[in-house]
C-alpha cells in the first residue's frame, strides 16, 4: 500500500445530531497530510446550520447556537465550499481518509440536497479506518472509536471533536494500521475502496444478526459505503 506513504486528504464534520438525513453541519476540516504526517495544506468552516445546535450536540463540539449565529457563515456557502474542495483532492487522485465515512459523507449528501447542490456521485478513493480496523483485527475486544483506535495504534489526540484535530488523528491511523497490517490488505487503493465495500457490506450483516438475536428481531442495520443507500 505504497499509496499511504503519500499524501492524504482528512476529513471530518461536527454536527447538530446523529441522524444523517436531519443533522446539519456546524464545523468541518478538510486538510492534506504529507508523507511525513504534517499538514501541508488545510481548510476549515465555521457554518450557521440554520437550526438550533442542541445542547448535547453543543456538549461534544462546543459550538452553540449563538456561537454559530454570531460567527458562522450561511450554511450553503459552507456546502458548496466543502463539495467543491472535495472534488478538487479527489481530481487529484488523494486517497481521502473518513474515520467511519458512511455518517460525514452521508450527511454531506443530505445538506447538498437541502441546498439545490449537486452531491459528489461516486466518492472515491475513501480510506475509512473504523471499517478496515474491524476487518483486520476483527476479535480485538473493547470499543472502536476514534479515541479507541488512536489508544491502540499509538496516534496522539488530544481535543477529540474538533474537526481539525480529529481529521489529522484519523489519518495517521489509516496509516499506522497499514504499517501493522500490510500483509492483510489489498496492493492499490482502488482495490482497497472495493474492499471495504464488501467489508462494510458483511460488518453490517453481522452488526443485524447480533442484534436481532440479543435486542430486536426486527432490528436492520444502515449498509452502504462510503455513502449510505438510503
Amino acid at each position: 500500500m505504497t499509496d499511504l506513504l503519500g499524501d492524504l486528504a482528512v476529513f471530518d464534520l461536527e454536527t447538530t445530531g446523529v441522524d444523517v438525513r436531519t443533522a446539519r453541519i456546524v464545523t468541518a476540516y478538510l486538510g492534506v497530510l504529507d508523507a511525513t504526517g504534517a499538514v501541508a495544506s488545510s481548510r476549515s468552516w465555521l457554518a450557521d446550520p440554520g437550526i438550533e445546535i442542541p445542547e448535547g450536540a453543543a456538549a461534544v463540539h462546543g459550538i452553540t447556537t449563538e456561537r454559530a449565529r454570531a460567527d458562522g457563515r450561511p450554511a450553503a456557502e459552507v456546502v458548496r465550499e466543502i463539495l467543491a474542495e472535495l472534488r478538487a483532492h479527489l481530481g487529484r487522485g488523494l486517497p481521502l481518509v473518513v474515520y467511519n465515512a458512511p455518517y460525514d459523507l452521508t450527511l454531506l449528501a443530505h445538506e447538498a440536497g437541502r441546498h439545490g447542490l449537486e452531491p459528489i456521485p461516486a466518492v472515491s478513493p475513501v480510506i475509512d479506518p473504523l471499517v478496515i480496523d474491524k476487518a483486520v483485527d476483527r476479535y480485538r475486544r473493547g470499543k472502536r472509536t476514534l479515541e479507541a483506535a488512536c489508544a491502540h495504534y499509538g496516534v496522539l489526540l488530544e481535543g477529540a471533536h474538533d474537526a481539525s484535530i480529529d481529521a489529522i488523528a484519523a489519518g495517521h491511523v489509516a496509516r499506522a494500521i497499514v504499517a501493522q497490517h500490510a500483509a492483510a490488505l489489498p496492493g492499490t487503493l482502488p482495490e482497497l475502496h472495493a474492499a471495504q465495500v464488501a467489508w462494510h457490506d458483511a460488518q453490517a450483516d453481522s452488526f443485524e444478526d447480533y442484534m436481532r438475536r440479543q435486542r430486536d428481531r426486527h432490528f436492520t442495520a444502515d449498509r452502504g459505503w462510503p455513502v449510505r443507500r438510503s
